[in-house]
């Protein structure tokens, strides 16, 4: 099996986006409030969304099982205030749920949360619990920096992020540390803010002690970890310099990467770096890059071509592929349990 843990709804349907023009208009217009039970979308809206779109493109690239959250880029947690982004979480919570419930075997949610700059991370909890209890998520999306790219949180460190970190490990859930849009025009939202967050969260991490307070809490960091694989012995030696133990002891045990490094050079070096136990197979497609590379052919986010190219043994790519994936998302391999596989 092949599961890619890294998806999101980026094919919405239409009213989702309508509804939540009209929900940031009211913002300073309240008549353009939309309907708070959310857009009316069908059933055969959300399957003409995925089956033209996620659905064949797992098909012919031959994945399984995606796990599937709201796009991160409109997440926009800087828009409004928490009551903002706690009706918005819901409702794409939602959605991505309902595509779980028509696709059961090829997804699995994931959920955001409905973080706000300046608001108490611990408002996020009662969203973490009806994601998971009630609508199976086996992951939640964390930004790190919800006023999209002035970075006025508090570090994943901070003692402020603690009841986060406790619910996560009760319901034995790993977050995804996943920004969304910038609204700082220094920085490009893919290009720049989601690749500077993947190294910032990890520096954050390699200077604290969180990991001695949490020991079971597990963290992903998408797009191939940023820059900390290909600077590996800059973090070494910052930790060094800091006092603090070798990467490999005090954060691999707790810290894990995906595959969504879009050349074959950059995956090939992310696996050399980083031990197998820690790189999960993941696409994030159909998402920032949907083009083809001309020098191979290939679509840039075809992760599956870079990572079978990359010369492992058989063993260690059904690690990357799936069962580090079944192992450090306990929820997802329960569910692929129960339907027998």
């Amino acid at each position: 099996m092949i599961i890619d843990i890294h998806g999101h709804y980026t094919t919405a349907p239409a009213p989702l986006g309508q509804w939540r023009d009209a929900q940031t208009a009211a913002l300073t217009d309240p008549l353009r409030a939309p309907d708070p039970a959310g857009p009316v979308i069908g059933d055969d809206e959300i399957r003409e969304s995925i089956e033209s779109n996620q659905l064949r493109l797992m098909d012919e690239r031959g994945i399984d099982v995606t796990v599937f959250s709201p796009r991160a880029s409109f997440m926009a947690h800087h828009i409004g205030d928490f009551t903002t982004s706690a009706a918005w979480a819901r409702i794409c919570n939602d959605l991505c749920h309902r595509v779980s419930e028509l696709y059961p075997d090829r997804f699995v949610p994931g959920a955001m949360l409905p973080q706000s700059p300046g608001t108490d991370p611990a408002t996020v909890i009662p969203e973490i619990e009806r994601a998971v209890l009630e609508l199976g998520a086996v992951t939640v999306n964390l930004n790190p920096d919800p006023s999209g790219g002035h970075w006025t949180a508090p570090a994943l460190t901070d003692r402020s992020w603690y009841p986060v970190w406790e619910k996560l490990v009760e319901l034995d859930v790993p977050a995804m540390v996943h920004v969304s849009t910038s609204c700082n025009p220094a920085f490009h939202t893919t290009g720049a803010h989601y690749l500077n967050a993947d190294t910032t969260a990890f520096m954050q991490l390699l200077a604290g002690d969180l990991f001695t307070d949490f020991p079971n809490l597990r963290l992903v960091i998408p797009h191939g970890g940023g820059a900390v694989p290909y600077h590996w012995g800059r973090f070494r030696g910052l930790a060094q310099a800091l006092g603090r133990p070798e990467p490999e002891e005090s954060l691999l045990h707790n810290v894990f990467f995906d595959t969504c490094v879009y050349h074959q050079p950059g995956i090939d070096l992310l696996l050399e770096v980083m031990p197998v136990k820690n790189v999960l197979f993941a696409s994030e497609m159909v998402g920032a890059v949907r083009g083809i590379d001309p020098r191979t052919g290939h679509h840039f986010d075809d992760t599956r071509h870079y990572v079978e190219k990359a010369g492992l043994a058989p063993e260690d790519l059904a690690a990357v592929e799936e069962r580090n994936a079944r192992r450090i998302y306990p929820r997802l391999d329960a569910r692929l349990t129960a339907q027998g596989r």
